[in-house]
């Protein structure tokens, strides 16, 4: 028997390839429409995975139950609260935009007013590149929020108008989840099996890409929700106006590392000292310095850990990277890729050529 495989099997191979390949490019296309609902559902899953292992052994011969209990959990304890926010927020961003329509808020004279207690070269700054001009100050800030806030109500309008389609993602990630849930495990398997190298390497990879993608969500997703919570109430106990708009952009912002939150509170701190509100300025540095910033320093290595945290500077270019590409998603998207990255590397950097171990009758006479 020839020791090379005979030509129909290499053209059954190739063929099978290409079938494969086709298929799952034909599948992703049809798919597409729906790729975030099936991106959260797959995060919903691995997050809440260990609550319904524990509701899985409680009872053990229903699946189906206690995938369906941990899916009615996200629901309460997820899903209502996000959309009970988001409404909160549309109507007070609509009340902000309201109060600058009506001249109530002036973000001209609220920028000259601390223009105005700057320092000298900082005015002669100021002035060479154009800005010192009250008017025109007046009317660029007015024109470059209204047409900012047009933008984002056109998209909110969007959004309201395709109601239906909201609803029906929303269904079709928790109906994903829910399968997920009950037979994430099997899916995993025959997943892990479809990979072609070897056993160990397969084990180490998906335990690595699994453990470093939940660790990496469930830190930035819980450290969001922290930073964004700590720094409204700051807000709120100085009196600030727009709480919500301001702890919802601080949660969101807590998703860059390095820089964070910083860009929400520094500058509303400088405004503060600047226009005489010298106490709320100074204790909202330091509420943001000390106890805003220093969630993210406590939290996360809590929730991580250091094995399968990223570094810093990995997570902010895949984040930027992601959102640049793909919108919201790419939060989430943007650092999967990167752990993926990592694992992928980090396995092949470990792994050892193989080299097939000599025969007692190979191996050569001794002289």
């Amino acid at each position: 028997m020839s020791e090379h495989a005979p030509p129909g099997m290499t053209l059954a191979r190739l063929f099978l390839l290409a079938l494969v390949a086709v298929a799952t490019l034909a599948f992703l296309w049809l798919v597409a429409p729906f790729s975030g609902a099936i991106l959260w559902a797959v995060i919903a899953a691995l997050l809440f995975e260990p609550l319904n292992a524990r509701l899985l052994a409680a009872m053990p011969r229903h699946p189906g139950g206690a995938a369906l209990a941990t899916l009615l959990i996200i629901v309460v304890a997820v899903v209502v609260p996000a959309m009970l926010l988001g409404a909160a927020l549309l109507r007070e961003a609509a009340a902000f935009y309201a109060r600058v329509q009506s001249g109530e808020i002036d973000l001209g004279r609220l920028f000259v007013e601390m223009q105005a207690h700057l320092p000298g070269w900082a005015r002669t700054w100021l002035a060479d590149i154009g800005l010192d001009d009250v008017g025109g100050l007046r009317t660029k800030f007015s024109q470059s929020f209204a047409s900012s806030f047009q933008a984002v109500a056109v998209r909110v309008l969007s959004i309201g108008q395709g109601a239906f389609g909201f609803f029906l993602a929303l269904g079709v990630m928790l109906y994903l989840t829910f399968f997920l849930l009950r037979d994430g495990h099997r899916l995993a398997a025959r997943i892990e099996r479809a990979i072609p190298l070897r056993l160990d390497q397969r084990a180490v990879l998906v335990a690595k890409f699994v453990a470093v993608i939940r660790a990496t969500i469930k830190g930035s997703l819980i450290v969001a929700i922290l930073q964004g919570t700590t720094g409204g109430l700051v807000f709120w106990a100085l009196g600030i106006p727009g709480t919500l708009l301001w702890g919802v952009a601080m949660g969101v912002f807590s998703l860059f590392p390095a820089i964070g939150t910083g860009l929400i509170w520094v500058p509303v701190t400088i405004y503060l000292l600047v226009s005489g509100a010298i106490w709320q300025g100074a204790v909202l540095g330091a509420c943001g310095f000390f106890v805003i910033s220093s969630v993210d320093n406590i939290v996360r290595p809590i929730l991580v850990g250091h094995d399968a945290r990223m570094p810093d500077y990995v997570v902010l270019v895949a984040t930027l990277g992601g959102f640049e590409l793909m919108g919201f998603n790419g939060f989430v998207i943007g650092p999967v890729i990167a752990a993926l990255f990592m694992a992928a590397w980090e396995i092949f950097g470990d792994a050892e050529p193989h080299t097939p171990a000599i025969e007692p009758d190979d191996q050569p006479p001794l002289r």
